[in-house]
């Protein structure tokens, strides 16, 4: 299995959207729904895309995007 798992509060890579992350981002990913789905769960697929994240994951997008953005606005005032 390609070491894909990524922590659910990591940074942002530029490959996740509101839709899909890059690798998987569950925290357990032998019970979810869509592991070893082929060509929906990151291990399956060539470009390790999650086609299918977690309900939740929507909303931790969003507060991984303001947190990037508050970051980039600190550090344009230093």
């Amino acid at each position: 299995m390609k070491d894909l798992q990524i922590p659910y509060d990591a940074p942002l890579n530029d490959l996740d959207t509101e839709t899909q992350t890059y690798g998987c981002r569950q925290n357990n990913p032998e019970i979810c729904g869509n592991n070893s789905i082929i060509g929906v769960c990151a291990f399956t697929t060539d470009d390790c895309i999650c086609k299918k994240p977690s309900r939740a994951w929507k909303r931790q997008y969003t507060i991984l995007m303001e947190q990037e953005s508050l970051l980039k606005n600190i550090e344009r005032k230093e």
